[in-house]
Formats: structure tokens, sequence, C-alpha cells
């Protein structure tokens, strides 16, 4: 105990840890408020099923998007750790590796993005007004693909290199860009769901362009040579794709687990998927601000790892650990004397203000169940042991599969307890391990090679 509590006394790491989560919680921030606008001009036109068709399709693009994470995480860890090895040119060589994955893996979905869609809409059973207006929301959002993986290698590259103002010009730029366009397109000149689609996509390239322009000044602060034979050889890919791969197991999972909430809620009828969406909204609100203080235990943890520093590890984990469970508490209070407001922001169609109400409790109880596996993924990533985080996200799926399938018959509570269910197991297996590897002083041992 002593040690935590000189390792939460130490002011510099407070700073450090600062310097790099208050831009990201900014502009994390700015992402679930891209979908609360959405929500918000979508959720006042006349019908449910407009709010429902930019829900299901805004899930349908999320599980495209988010499946590539890798993209950012994997280049973290790597990017951390050449910086604590003060290794430029291997920081070169990285940020080359991820933009050339990004475009090669935006080429790829592009081929299977529309039979993907086919065969979601059919588990769906949407009804013919809801799957017309999905297909042209989701058609419509698939051009701004290259430009959203471009992105996740640009931010995790940026991050890894210990700068957080560029992700933050990054996500500020893109985001307020798409709720601005989002006001005129969809208000303004009255295009719908389409016009939601195109501020997006937008939105999504003005984003990217900006990463590509801010590179050459961060490159600056760290010289080096970039070894243009050494990106022929396998060899130096195999390490970067391993973890990847491994990233992107554990993505598509934990994918999977929001595509089912979204396909069981579709059943329930549009009014329960539309009142889903908004619930989840807060759960992105809450995951990215908490992902702000990952994000620096990523960038921060492998720093210390590529630099051989167990002290400095030590004190990230405590400070940030700590600050996490604050604002957990902070949230959870939020959603449990404002959740009224929170919804009435987002629509005024009266059925799905009731439902979004009934099962607000749940959404408050989320930050202090999820807070953990955030600040752990965090540390899995910065040490890119990212074997272990799939292992941990496959036994937690494995844990709460079988009980959705039992909770059915209790509908939407059923569907929230088991999703409350996921995000507590998901948790206790990333703890589990970590703690495995604590034992065994494994955390300095092959770092990025494994």
């Amino acid at each position: 105990m002593s040690r935590l509590l000189a390792a939460w006394r130490h002011a510099p790491t407070h700073r450090r840890v600062w310097a790099l989560a208050a831009p990201m919680i900014l502009s994390n921030l700015s992402v679930p408020l891209v979908a609360l606008v959405d929500s918000a001009v979508i959720g006042h036109l006349p019908h449910a099923h407009q709010l429902a068709s930019v829900a299901v399709g805004g899930s349908l693009y999320t599980l495209l998007i988010w499946v590539m994470g890798f993209l950012r995480m994997g280049t973290t860890g790597f990017a951390a750790q050449a910086t604590g090895r003060q290794d430029g040119g291997e920081l070169r060589q990285i940020l080359l590796q991820g933009l050339l994955l990004a475009l090669g893996f935006a080429l790829l979905l592009s081929v299977f993005a529309l039979p993907l869609k086919g065969v979601a809409l059919r588990l769906m059973q949407p009804s013919a007004e809801l799957d017309d207006l999905t297909r042209e929301y989701f058609h419509t959002r698939l051009f701004g693909l290259p430009a959203a993986l471009a992105s996740y290698a640009l931010i995790g590259w940026f991050l890894g290199a210990q700068n957080a103002r560029a992700p933050l010009a990054m996500l500020l730029t893109t985001n307020l860009l798409n709720v601005a366009l989002d006001l005129w397109f969809v208000l303004g000149l009255e295009w719908g769901v389409a016009g939601a689609a195109r501020a997006s996509v937008i939105a999504e390239w003005s984003g990217a362009l900006l990463g590509l322009a801010l590179t050459r000044g961060a490159l600056r602060r760290h010289p080096g040579q970039l070894d243009m034979p050494a990106l022929r050889r396998w060899q130096n890919w195999r390490p970067l794709m391993a973890v990847n791969r491994d990233i992107f197991i554990r993505s598509l999972a934990l994918q999977l687990v929001f595509f089912l909430v979204t396909v069981q809620g579709t059943r329930l009828g549009d009014a329960t998927v539309a009142a889903n969406a908004l619930l989840l909204n807060g759960l992105l609100l809450t995951a990215h601000a908490l992902d702000g203080l990952a994000h620096a235990v990523e960038a921060l943890s492998g720093h210390a790892i590529g630099a051989g520093n167990r002290d400095e590890l030590r004190r990230t984990l405590t400070v940030a650990g700590g600050w996490s469970l604050i604002a957990s508490l902070g949230f959870a209070g939020f959603f449990l004397l404002g959740g009224h407001l929170f919804i009435q922001l987002q629509t005024d169609i009266p059925a799905v203000r009731e439902l979004a109400l009934a099962y607000m409790p749940y959404l408050a109880a989320l930050p202090l169940i999820a807070v953990w596996s955030y600040l752990l993924d965090g540390l899995f990533i910065g040490a890119t042991r990212a074997r272990e985080m799939r292992n941990g996200m496959l036994l937690a799926l494995a844990i709460a599969l079988p009980l959705g399938w039992l909770l059915q018959g209790l509908g939407n509570h059923g569907l929230w307890l088991a999703f409350l269910a996921f995000m507590l197991s998901r948790g206790i297996c990333l703890g589990l391990i970590a703690r495995g590897l604590q034992r065994r002083q494994a955390w300095f041992k092959l770092a990025g090679a494994h």
C-alpha cells in the first residue's frame, strides 16, 4: 500500500498522464458528440424508423471500422516503445507500415461490406422503411472508409510518439465539421438520413488529410532515417502483423457483442432499437472519455517498457487508475441524476423516451463496471501483449453469450443484464491475466516480439 501511495503522490506522473489524457479526453468526447448530434437531428424528424436507420446503419459501419481498431492500437504500442528507445528510424517505419495496412484493409473491406450488410439486415428482420433507409445511409458511409482507417493509423502513431495534440486536432476537425455539416445537410438542405451520412464522409476525409500534414512536424522532433530495404523483409512486418492479428480477433469479438445487442433490440421493435441506441450513445460518451486515460496508459506504459523503467510503469498505472475511478463515479452520478435530460436532448418521440428512461439504471451502472477493462486494455496495448488481451476478451465472450441466451425471456432487461455481465467478465479476465504476468515479472520480457 505504501508503494501505491508513493506512486499516487508522484506529481510529475500526474502531469505526464494529464498532458496526454486531457487532449485525448477532449478529442474523444467529440466522437460520441457526432452520434449524439445525429440522434438529436434525426430524432426530431417525424418517424422512429428514421432514427432507427441511423442507429442500425451506423452500427454496421462501426462494425467495419472498429474491428480495424488494431491499426491504431498496434501502432501505438510499437511507436511508444520506439520512442522509449529514442529510435527515430523505427518510428518512421511504423508510420509507413500503419498507413500501408490502412490502405490495404480499406480496399479489402470495400469488397466484403455489401454482402455483410445484406446478411446483417436479413438477421435483423427490419421493417421495409427501416431497411431502405439503412441501406442508403450505409452505402454512403462506405466512401469514407479509407480515410477512417488512415486516421486510425495516424492517431495511434501520434500517441505512441507522445504527441496528443495532433490527434486532438484531427478528431476535433473531423467531429466538429461533421456536426456543422450534419445540421446544414439534414435541417438546412433537408437531405434527411442521406445528409447525415454525407456529412460524416466529408468530415472523415478532412481529418485524415490534416493528420498526414501534421506528421512532418512530428518527425522533425524524432530525427532518424527510414530503412526502405527493411520494409521489403517479412521479419520486419511479423511482430506488427502478429499483434494486429490478435487485436483484430479481440475487436471482432467486442463488435460481435454490440452487433448482437442491435440485432436483438431490432427484433423487439423500432422503438426499442432506437431507445437502446440513445443509451449506447451514453456508453460511447463514457467510454471515449475514460479512453483518454487509457490512451495515456498505452503511451506511457509502452514508453516505460521500451526504456526498461519499472517504477515509471507502476506510477503510470496507479495515477491513471485513480483518475479513471474518479471519472467513472462522476459519469454514474450524471446518468442517475440527469439521465432524463440526456434522453430529452436526443429525441422528442414519446415512445422512445419512455423506453430509454426505463433502462437508464443499466447505463448508470456501466461506467463503474467497464472502467477496469479500459484501463487494462491500455496496459496490454502499450506492452504489445495483444495475445493476452485477445484471450481475455474471448473468455468474457464465452461467459456472456450463454447468459444472454438464457436471459432472452426477460426481453430488453435480459439483453442489458447480459451486456453488463460481459463488461464485468471482461475486466475480471484481463485483471487475472495481468496479475499472472506481474507474478512472472513478464511485462518487460520480449516486448513487441510475441
